[in-house]
């Protein structure tokens, strides 16, 4: 079935309700509009679902939401593991709490009970209360970092973690096997309720999790006496975060904390930033306002679920707020971490330390300094999370810390997700710690540099919108993947990697191994002098992904060489 004929039949069918049909009715004479809402389905990947709001088979609506949720269902109740249940989670995102309770009622209807929190919560929460409940399986309605027109369906299992091959897979084929969405069961609120299938979740989680994230305090002696002087800015972006992170840093003994109050509320529309994403340095123009006039030491951004951290630190020296990439905030909080279980003997002999393939080799340096076990693996902390759940139950390693280029962290086991509330309190521990010895979090940054090398990282995202943008996004990688790439600008590659065919390739002997890694989409170039570079299709936005790192003897030269590397790399890919 071509796409008009899939939109003649949204258009007629009686299965859809006139308000969708009068949205699609509305754009009947933009083929453009109808061709990018009806050229494919909204595919249930590998990370859940997540697209523009709209109507169509190529957008976040409560079909296509009905669809996945019927089809991991299935799911369940052929594991076996129904009686379990399901806990539920949504940001501040538009429809994210229809989407949640329609998610909640569909599963209710296959007899599966659910565990749906009364109002939005953070990812990190909703990771930590499927282990706490004993659920089977979570499901977060969120679109993360991304603009206020999307909105996404993100699943987790058991452990907390989100869902990995093969159970990914498998779960995708069920959803696929959702044919029509007739077969989509349904039930009514009031029939879940006093069928005791819908559950609510309240504050008494916020208070078990909040419990939990303040035993990780290392030093709270010094972050209570310090925590007087600390001046904090914090924003959550419209989002999530600040229904756990205000009252948090009050009750580790920060008192200085400002949170921006024109983005204080949870808000879909997200009026003061064009993009809630704490990466991008446009998203604090109110928090750096704000900073300025209450001279603040640190200013801190979570993005609409909260699993992610963004970082400005003053400089003393010259007063300005520095900026800080995922890659320096995460690695400040595992050398103060690390150092600090360290120095109280706490820190396991087995302990790993896990990164994923497009992060900062100063991971690899700070793992080696303190003996630990630097674990590599694929782009998505669900990755991580696997390793974490295999460690669990051999027993043979310990988790001390895992991160990855995306402005994320986790800093114990309590979790499976990234989580931004807990690298907020432990960025205001930091803080707070290294105030004592009369140092701010920039003078620690640089420390760090002067310790291990100056490392510095990019990311360059090639946007490529619709279905002409995808075909463009994988010709780039076919390209890359069949042309042999011997050299990088000047750079000879030594060694090549193919994850998605399993290949490594050492380009001066012609060697040829396997990765160990499952089959993703990426490539990935080992050049000399530590730099590296890095190149995948998103999977969850229109672009493909350039990623590179280099270390340089100073501050300028890492800067100058991180811009030729990039340049090159771009052309390369590009070919332009």
């Amino acid at each position: 079935m071509n796409y008009m004929d899939e939109y003649k039949k949204w258009c007629e069918g009686s299965e859809f309700d006139e308000e969708t049909k009068r949205e699609l009715l509305s754009i009947k004479d933009d083929e453009k509009e109808i061709e990018d809402r009806f050229y494919k389905e909204l595919e249930f990947g590998t990370a859940g679902l997540r697209g523009v709001i709209g109507a169509g088979t190529n957008r976040m609506n409560k079909y296509t939401v009905g669809k996945a949720t019927q089809g991991l269902a299935n799911y369940i109740l052929k594991q076996g593991v129904q009686d379990k249940g399901v806990a539920i989670s949504y940001d501040s995102r538009k429809m994210s709490k229809e989407f949640s309770m329609q998610t909640a009622l569909i599963l209710n209807a296959n007899g599966i009970p659910t565990y749906l929190f009364e109002s939005l919560r953070p990812v990190p929460e909703l990771s930590f209360a499927v282990r706490n409940l004993g659920c089977t399986a979570g499901i977060m309605i969120t679109a993360s970092h991304n603009p206020p027109k999307y909105n996404g369906y993100k699943v987790y299992w058991d452990d907390g973690a989100q869902i990995v091959s093969p159970r990914d897979v498998d779960i995708i084929n069920e959803v696929r096997n959702v044919q029509n969405f007739s077969d989509i069961k349904e039930m009514n609120q009031k029939e879940a309720e006093e069928k005791g299938l819908l559950h609510y979740v309240g504050t008494e989680m916020d208070d078990k999790f909040i419990d939990v994230l303040k035993a990780y305090i290392l030093n709270p002696d010094i972050v209570k006496e310090q925590g007087k002087n600390l001046k904090v800015v914090y924003t959550p972006l419209h989002g999530t975060g600040n229904m756990i992170a205000e009252r948090l840093l009050k009750e580790i003994g920060i008192e200085n904390l400002y949170v921006v109050p024109e983005q204080k509320e949870p808000d879909g529309n997200f009026p003061t930033v064009d993009y809630p994403n704490p990466e991008d340095p446009k998203a604090f123009k109110l928090a750096l306002e704000l900073a300025k006039k209450v001279d603040a030491d640190v200013v801190l951004a979570t993005d609409p679920d909260a699993d992610r951290l963004g970082v400005f630190a003053k400089d003393s020296k010259t007063g300005e707020y520095m900026n800080y990439t995922g890659n320096m905030s995460a690695l400040l909080i595992a050398e103060y971490r690390i150092s600090e279980l360290k120095e109280k003997g706490l820190l396991p002999e087995n302990g790993m330390l896990i990164k994923t393939v497009v992060s900062s080799n100063l991971a690899d340096a700070i793992a080696k300094n303190y003996d630990l076990e630097l674990i590599e693996v694929l782009t998505g902390f669900k990755n991580i999370g696997a390793v974490m759940r295999k460690a669990e139950e051999t027993g043979d390693k310990k988790y001390v810390f895992g991160f990855e280029e995306s402005y994320g962290c986790l800093i114990g086991d309590y979790a499976r997700d990234k989580d931004g509330i807990a690298a907020v309190m432990s960025l205001c521990e930091a803080a707070c710690f290294y105030k004592s010895k009369g140092l701010t979090l920039w003078d620690q940054m640089n420390n760090i540099y002067k310790k291990y090398g100056y490392y510095k990282e990019a990311q360059v995202s090639i946007v490529r919108e619709g279905a002409e943008g995808a075909e463009e996004i994988k010709a780039m990688m076919t390209r890359m993947r069949d042309k042999k790439v011997d050299k990088i600008g000047d750079r000879k590659v030594k060694v090549f990697k193919d994850i998605d065919r399993d290949i490594v390739e050492n380009m001066g002997t012609g060697e040829i191994s396997k990765t160990g890694l499952p089959k993703s989409n990426v490539l990935y170039y080992d050049l000399p002098d530590d730099e590296w570079c890095c190149v995948r299709p998103s999977g969850t936005e229109p672009k493909i992904k350039l990623y590179m790192g280099v270390k340089g003897s100073s501050e300028n030269d890492a800067d100058e060489k991180l811009q030729n590397l990039k340049d090159d790399m771009t052309k390369l890919v590009t070919g332009k």
